[in-house]
C-alpha cells in the first residue's frame, strides 16, 4: 500500500510542481501590482472615468453581441442552404483572428476611406467616424457576435426536435412556439452569453489602442498602458492594474449566480430540423443570415483584396518580425501544452483538486497586469529591451493554458479511466507511457489546444507594447505601419499575419488528428 501510494504521488509530483509554479507567478505577480499600488488615492477622475468607460462599453457590447445574435441564431437553426456548415465553422475564425488584422479590416470599410463613407459621401449624407467610443463598440461587436451566435445556437440545438414535432401536431403559430419553447430557453442562455462577452470585453485593450484612444474612449488597459508607457508612474499603473483585477474577480464571482439553460427533458434525434415557417419568416431569415455573412466577411475580403498584390514588396523588416513571431508563438505554444498536460494528468486521476484551481488562475488578471507586475519584479535585474520578447512569450503560454485545459482534461480522464489500470499492471511508465499511451490517445486535443495557443501568440499585440522593443513582433510591426499611415504595407501585412496564425492553427490541428 505504502509503495501504491508512493507511485501516485510521484505520478502527480509534476502537475503538483507546475501548478505551484504557475501559482506563484500570477498570485506573486499580482501581489506585486498590490504592493505597488499602495492604494487608490493616487488615481484621478480620468483615472476614474475610464474605469465608467470600461464596465459602459463592455455592457453596450455584450447587449448588441447577445441581441443581435438571437435572430442569427434562430434563421441558422431552422434553415438549410448550401453552405451553411462553411458559416457555422466561419462564425468561430474570429476567435484565433489577430484583432489588429480585423481592426485593418473594419477601418477599410468604415474608415474615413472606407466603403461605407464612400457611399455616404455619394449620397450627400453625413460620414461616419469608426475612431472613439463608436468604433470600440463596432469592434466589440464584431468579434462577439460570432461566439454569441454559437452559443445561442447551441441552446436552440438542446431543444429535443419532439417539441417542436408536438408543436406542429399542435398546430403552434410562429409566435406560439417562440412563447413556448423558444423564449424558456432564451430566458436560461442569454444571461450567460451577456456575461462570457461582458468578460471579454472588460479585459480589451487592442482595440481601445487602435481605435479608442482621448478622455472620452480609454478603457483601464490602455490607462494602464499609458500609465506605464508614456507617464512611467508605475504606482499609477499598478493602482490601475488593481482596479482591473477587481472587476474581473466580481465579474466571475457574478457568473455563480447565472442561471444554466434549462433542460426540455430526453429526445430521440436533436439534430432533427424542425419545420420551418415560410413567407416573411424565410425573407427575414434570409435578410439576418446575409447580413451576418457581409459583416464577418466584407471587412477580412477587404484587407486581403488590398494587401495580397503588396505582400512580394513588404520591407525586410517585417519579414523579420514574421520570422520572431512564429518562433516566439511556437515557444509559447510548446510551454503552454507542457503545462496543461501536466496538470490535465494530475487531475485525471481525481486528486489535488486544487491543481483546475491553479490553472484557471490566468483568468483573472489580464496580459498588462501581468506584464506590469513581472517588470517592476525584474527591473532591478534586467532591462526593458532583455525582458519584452521572453516576458511576452511566457505571458503568452500562461494566458492561453486554461483554453488547453478546457480541451484536455476531460480526454485525460477518459483516458486514465479506460487504460490507467492495464498501463498500471504492464508497469507502463515515463517516457514509454507518455510516448505508446498518452500522446496517441490525447492528440486530437493536444492539437487543437496547440493551434490555439499558438494562433493567439501570433496576433498578440498586448505585453510587447509595454516595453520599448527594438524587436518587435508582427503585430507590433503591423501596428507601427498603421500609426505611420503605410496602410498599404499595412494591409500586405495584415494578411501575412492572418495567414500564418490561421496556417499555425492547422498546422497544429491537422497534426492531433492525423496523428
Amino acid at each position: 500500500m505504502a509503495a501504491g501510494l508512493f507511485r501516485l504521488t510521484r505520478a502527480e509530483a509534476g502537475g503538483a510542481i507546475a501548478a505551484t509554479g504557475l501559482s506563484a507567478l500570477i498570485l506573486g505577480t499580482l501581489a506585486t501590482v498590490a504592493w505597488a499600488a499602495q492604494g487608490l488615492a493616487g488615481l484621478g477622475p480620468w483615472d476614474w472615468r475610464a474605469v465608467w468607460f470600461t464596465l459602459w462599453q463592455a455592457a453596450l457590447s455584450a447587449t448588441l453581441s447577445a441581441g443581435l445574435a438571437v435572430p442569427v441564431a434562430r434563421a441558422l437553426a431552422r434553415r438549410r442552404f448550401p453552405g451553411r456548415s462553411a458559416l457555422v465553422t466561419l462564425l468561430g475564425a474570429p476567435f484565433i483572428l489577430p484583432v489588429i488584422v480585423a481592426i485593418m479590416g473594419l477601418v477599410a470599410v468604415f474608415g474615413r476611406n472606407g466603403a461605407i463613407n464612400d457611399v455616404l459621401r455619394f449620397a450627400g449624407l453625413p460620414e461616419i467616424s469608426i475612431y472613439g467610443w463608436q468604433g470600440v463598440i463596432l469592434a466589440h461587436v464584431f468579434f462577439n457576435l460570432p461566439l454569441s451566435v454559437r452559443l445561442v445556437l447551441q441552446g436552440w440545438q438542446a431543444i429535443p426536435a419532439e417539441r417542436f414535432r408536438l408543436a406542429a401536431s399542435l398546430g403552434f403559430a410562429p409566435r406560439n412556439v417562440a412563447r413556448h419553447l423558444e423564449r424558456p430557453m432564451l430566458r436560461a442562455v442569454l444571461p450567460g452569453v451577456w456575461l462570457a462577452v461582458f468578460l471579454v470585453c472588460l479585459t480589451s485593450f487592442t482595440v481601445a489602442l487602435a481605435l479608442g484612444g482621448g478622455p472620452r474612449a480609454t478603457t483601464v488597459e490602455l490607462a494602464i498602458y499609458q500609465a506605464f508607457r508614456f507617464d512611467f508612474d508605475l504606482g499609477r499603473a499598478a493602482s490601475l492594474g488593481l482596479v482591473q483585477i477587481a472587476i474581473c474577480v466580481a465579474a466571475m464571482a457574478l457568473a455563480r449566480w447565472v442561471a444554466i439553460p434549462a433542460a426540455f427533458g430526453a429526445g430521440l434525434d436533436a439534430d432533427h430540423i424542425p419545420a420551418a415557417p415560410g413567407g416573411w419568416h424565410r425573407i427575414s431569415d434570409m435578410f439576418v443570415i446575409t447580413a451576418a455573412a457581409g459583416f464577418l466577411i466584407w471587412p477580412m475580403a477587404a484587407v486581403t483584396l488590398r494587401g495580397l498584390p503588396q505582400i512580394a514588396v513588404l520591407p525586410p523588416e517585417v519579414w523579420q518580425a514574421a520570422g520572431r513571431s512564429v518562433v516566439m508563438a511556437l515557444i509559447s505554444a510548446l510551454l503552454a501544452l507542457t503545462l496543461s498536460l501536466t496538470l490535465a494528468l494530475s487531475l485525471a486521476r481525481g486528486r489535488m483538486r486544487w491543481i483546475e484551481t491553479a490553472g484557471m488562475l490566468p483568468l483573472i488578471a489580464s496580459p498588462l497586469v501581468l506584464g506590469t507586475g513581472l517588470f517592476i519584479l525584474l527591473r532591478g535585474w534586467f532591462s526593458p529591451q532583455a525582458l519584452a520578447l521572453p516576458v511576452t512569450v511566457a505571458i503568452n503560454a500562461v494566458m492561453a493554458l486554461p483554453f488547453g485545459l478546457r480541451a484536455l482534461i476531460p480526454a485525460a480522464r477518459t483516458l486514465h479511466q479506460d487504460y490507467g489500470r492495464l498501463a498500471d499492471s504492464l508497469d507502463l511508465r515515463g517516457w514509454a507511457r507518455l510516448r505508446y499511451l498518452t500522446l496517441p490517445r490525447l492528440a486530437r486535443p493536444l492539437g487543437f489546444a496547440g493551434g490555439l495557443a499558438a494562433a493567439l501568440a501570433m496576433g498578440d499585440l498586448g505585453v510587447i507594447t509595454l516595453f520599448a522593443s527594438d524587436r518587435p513582433t508582427l503585430p507590433l510591426q503591423l501596428y507601427q505601419l498603421m500609426s505611420s499611415y503605410r496602410m498599404d504595407d499595412a494591409s500586405a501585412c495584415a494578411v501575412l499575419l492572418m495567414a500564418i496564425s490561421f496556417g499555425l492553427f492547422w498546422i497544429f490541428d491537422q497534426g492531433g488528428r492525423l496523428a
